[in-house]
């Protein structure tokens, strides 16, 4: 007879996660472009390789992950998985500037110009 165990999966890391402050302006700019998701990913580009990549969506594509967080529904594109996993998004105001900032733990090196970065792809492990 052959025994079988049941196994307990760990839990599932949330792809990335908002700050308040992201929150806040996110849920804004959805109401008032109409749009029901925001969409995250990146792109090969700049003097470092890559760039994030942010849209408003109103339907996620075939392929790509939702995650809920702090009341917005964020669509990650499927191919930005490993390269953002783990992210935390924030938005900043200044003086001089109303941005958002991706705090990426899988980010290794940025340009100058604060819009080119590089990143290597997350371990699942």
């Amino acid at each position: 007879m052959t025994a079988t165990t049941t196994r307990t999966r760990r839990p599932r890391p949330k792809l990335v996660t908002l700050t308040d402050a992201a929150a806040d302006q996110v849920r804004n700019i959805l109401e008032e472009r109409g749009e029901g998701y925001l969409r995250v990913g990146v792109k090969n580009g700049g003097c470092a390789g890559m760039e994030y990549m942010m849209d408003y969506v109103s339907e996620p594509e075939t392929f790509d992950e939702v995650v809920e967080d702090k009341g917005v529904s964020i669509v990650v594109d499927a191919k930005a998985v490993l390269f953002i996993l783990g992210s935390v998004i924030d938005h900043e105001t200044t003086l001089l500037h109303s941005k958002f900032v991706f705090k990426n733990p899988n980010q290794t090196d940025a340009c100058g110009c604060g819009i080119s970065v590089t990143i290597v792809p997350s371990e699942l492990g």
